[in-house]
């Protein structure tokens, strides 16, 4: 985002709030646990308190999200869709863009392959693949293959490469997406479409999508009142090559599912993320995806919800869309590649100055929605970055570091049990998890021995430990980043695909 030189160091200051307050935590963490031990101890059991109360109600929500999906998973959807009485489905056009940046040609074929297989009219879909011309001439070559092998099957297929030097840009999805939306405009307009009946998706270009997603969507759209003032975002499952991955990149990737499984049944706090749709209208009247910044999948909501006055909401779609995990085939380089990939959605925090600077000029839109938007945010990186750290490692500081007349006290004798029992019954969640987690697995291979499934669920006595790996750290190192500014700041970086 351009800010005016007059402005540049309040926003500065803006994106400097979110590390300030995660580092002012640990500080005030390690301050006392040295200096007033018996201080920190109430800090802690509060803290673990707070957390506990937060992921039992997160439980409740994600037990309404799972019976939520399973009920919509026995519906046929496209019959939905064709008993709608007042509006003709066959008068809308879904655009589908699918962004990529050195992807091989067997994972594009396979996210075509299925596309092509939808219940639903690929008659009325347009998919626009959005290739990088730094990419030099392979991704040409790709495209010539696709265009070939399904020329016919959809009712177009799009090529755009996004020039590697235009100004003004961030290299990322978010450029591209931006420059391909552009041109797909053209297209647009040439055919004379009615901008109101055009249904937006956005997909990695490893998308796998369920069979039903697009009657779904479809159905959603032409049922909600004044659809073209909502994004529409599906549960993002990461099974592609889920058997084949590790069990920490598989622990990971699952936590992400259940994660946007709790944000589905409060739709107050849904952002989109990752792939998820919209009307084409509300795309264009924003200008595109931004093309400066690293998560426009997230930001493209805000940027509606500021252009409409915060007259925009994000609805969940209980269908999935399936996705890679970082898994490359070498065990040490997909913990690299995993960090990676948990501190560029990390880098999430970006949205905090954008929204505060936005909402403080936007007088229209409500106050208790710009406050419970900055809240949601706010407390949603600050837990991110600093609860699996102070719950799992700084708990038991205050402990070793007080006196004998500290430890003597009932508080401080108490506490290791406090810790232990908030800790157990975190555990029995977990468990729900694990079940879970097992329970959605895509078919094992034949190739797999059936005792992968206690594999499956054993993999999840780990958590604990990627929450502060995958989870606290990369946090911590994205809030950190945004806060030194300059070259600390992050750049997009391109999850590998195999």
């Amino acid at each position: 985002m351009k800010i005016k030189h007059k402005n540049y160091y309040f926003y500065r200051l803006l994106e400097m709030v979110p590390g300030i307050l995660v580092w002012i935590t640990f500080a005030l963490a390690i301050g006392l646990s040295i200096f007033k031990p018996l201080y920190a101890i109430y800090f802690i059991i509060a803290f673990d308190l707070y957390w506990f109360t937060r992921i039992t109600y997160m439980l409740v929500f994600l037990l309404l999200s799972w019976k939520r999906y399973h009920k919509d998973l026995k519906i046929d959807w496209m019959a939905k869709v064709r008993s709608i009485k007042d509006k003709n489905w066959k008068e809308y056009e879904h655009l589908i863009f699918l962004p990529t940046a050195g992807e091989p040609f067997n994972i594009v074929d396979e996210t075509f392959k299925i596309l092509a297989s939808a219940k639903y009219p690929t008659s009325k879909m347009t998919l626009v693949l959005a290739g990088e011309g730094r990419m030099g001439d392979s991704f040409v070559e790709i495209a010539e293959q696709i265009e070939r092998k399904y020329r016919g099957i959809f009712a177009d297929i799009i090529i755009t490469i996004h020039p590697g030097d235009l100004p003004d840009e961030v290299i990322g999805k978010g450029s591209n997406l931006n420059y391909a939306g552009h041109e797909v405009k053209k297209y647009v307009d040439e055919k004379g479409w009615d901008y109101d009946k055009i249904i937006v998706s956005t997909f990695d270009v490893d998308t796998q999508v369920s069979d039903q997603y697009f009657s779904y969507l479809t159905y959603q759209y032409l049922t909600t009142e004044n659809p073209s003032r909502y994004s529409y975002q599906p549960l993002a499952f990461y099974h592609n090559n889920i058997w084949e991955s590790n069990f920490i990149t598989r622990v990971v990737a699952n936590s992400t599912t259940f994660w946007l499984l709790t944000d589905m049944a409060r739709s107050e706090r849904l952002f989109t993320f990752s792939s998820h749709s919209m009307s084409w209208r509300a795309l264009t009247d924003i200008g595109f995806w931004q093309k400066d910044i690293v998560t426009e999948d997230s930001r493209i909501f805000l940027q509606c919800f500021i252009y409409y006055n915060g007259d925009y909401k994000v609805k969940p779609m209980y269908v999935t869309v399936s996705m890679n995990t970082v898994y490359m085939g070498k065990f040490w380089q997909s913990l690299v590649n995993q960090y990676k990939q948990m501190r560029r959605w990390a880098w999430g925090v970006e949205h905090f100055p954008y929204m505060a600077w936005n909402f403080a000029k936007k007088k229209s839109i409500p106050f208790s929605k710009k406050m419970r938007y900055l809240w949601n945010q706010t407390e949603g990186v600050y837990s991110w970055a600093t609860a699996p750290i102070i719950i799992l490692v700084m708990g038991r500081l205050p402990l070793w570091m007080a006196d004998k007349d500290v430890q003597s006290t009932y508080i401080a004798q108490q506490a290791p049990y406090v810790l232990e029992t908030i800790m157990g019954i975190g555990m029995l969640g977990l468990l729900v998890t694990a079940i879970f987690s097992t329970i959605i697995m895509p078919v094992k291979p034949k190739k797999y021995h059936w005792t992968k499934y206690f594999i499956m669920v054993a993999q999840w006595i780990i958590f604990p430990i990627s929450m502060i790996l995958f989870g606290s750290l990369p946090a911590t190192d994205a809030q950190t980043r945004l806060m030194l500014g300059g070259r600390f700041r992050l750049g997009f970086w391109v999850t590998e695909k195999k």
